[in-house]
């Protein structure tokens, strides 16, 4: 991978800064979406050797300190650090949740290269606390909102949408090397390796994908009560970005839940039925 690598085409089953968003904020959530999934690609995409991704991201770190020092050079990534350090700036974003994610990134190489697993749910949960929370929480400092009920109910929209991608994924990541259900589910549930690959009708790694969809689909549900808070366009914005992922779970439901073998993506229909169920959304009682 070079550090000139062009832009990447990326499919997402969320809106990002569309016209929902408040205007003065868009520019900062394109930024921070820049930030966040050019790093994602140095760790991901491409031919690079572990060792030159790492070493990618080091360089990029370096960028964003300087970014966040007011220093006028931005490196190699002037199309990212330029509009990132005047968010920084103007919206005094917190320095730790944007290194948390570099974090999660380098360890998503090393964890690949090295082959190694999560050996349970809860070492999984801490990956998505670095990998995806983080997001989460820089879009309420942008809107202020600060209270812990909301944080929370933040981060597991954001667990719960990097939980449903790894569920979504299946077939990409194990033919990438990359495992993220955990050994001990796999254990529980009688899976093996074999199960995942593309020609397997296993019974038991549909009931693994099964499993995680429904407890990604309760987390979801969980955090889903912070559209009521979000104030006006930005709480529409989240509605459909809660959907997206839920809409998703269907489409994996509708598999029977074999993932391994083919990998499910929202069409025109299915934003169709997102924007409906977003309209309806309900305040859940106390």
């Amino acid at each position: 991978m070079t550090l000139s690598t062009p832009p990447i085409a990326h499919y997402e089953n969320f809106p990002v800064a569309s016209f929902l968003c408040p205007p003065h904020l868009r520019p900062a959530i394109v930024a921070i979406y820049h930030f966040a999934r050019t790093a994602d690609d140095l760790a991901d995409e491409g031919e690079a050797a572990p060792a030159e991704r790492l070493a990618d991201l080091e360089r990029y770190r370096a960028g964003l300190c300087a970014a966040a020092a007011g220093q006028t050079d931005s490196g190699a990534w002037p199309q990212v650090f330029v509009p990132l350090a005047a968010v920084i700036h103007a919206f005094a974003l917190p320095l730790p949740l944007l290194t948390d994610l570099l974090d999660a990134f380098e360890q998503d190489i090393r964890f690949t290269a090295a082959g190694r697993r999560y050996a349970n749910d809860a070492e999984l949960l801490d990956y998505c606390s670095r990998s995806a929370n983080p997001v989460g929480r820089l879009l309420l400092h942008l809107y202020g909102i600060t209270d812990e009920l909301s944080l929370h109910q933040s981060d597991q929209v954001c667990s719960a949408l990097q939980l449903i991608n790894f569920w979504q994924d299946v077939s990409v990541d194990v033919a990438r090397g990359r495992w993220y259900p955990s050994l001990q589910a796999m254990a529980q549930l009688g899976v093996t390796d074999a199960d995942l690959q593309p020609a397997s009708q296993s019974k038991n790694a549909s009931d693994l994908i099964a499993f995680y969809a429904r407890k990604s689909r309760a987390t979801m549900l969980k955090g889903s009560q912070l559209v009521h808070s979000m104030p006006g366009r930005a709480g529409w914005e989240l509605r459909l970005v809660v959907q997206g992922g839920l809409r998703i779970l269907d489409k994996i439901e509708a598999l029977d839940f074999a993932t391994w073998r083919t990998r499910p993506k929202l069409n025109t229909w299915d934003v169709a039925v997102m924007l409906w169920r977003a309209l309806w959304m309900r305040k859940s009682p106390p």
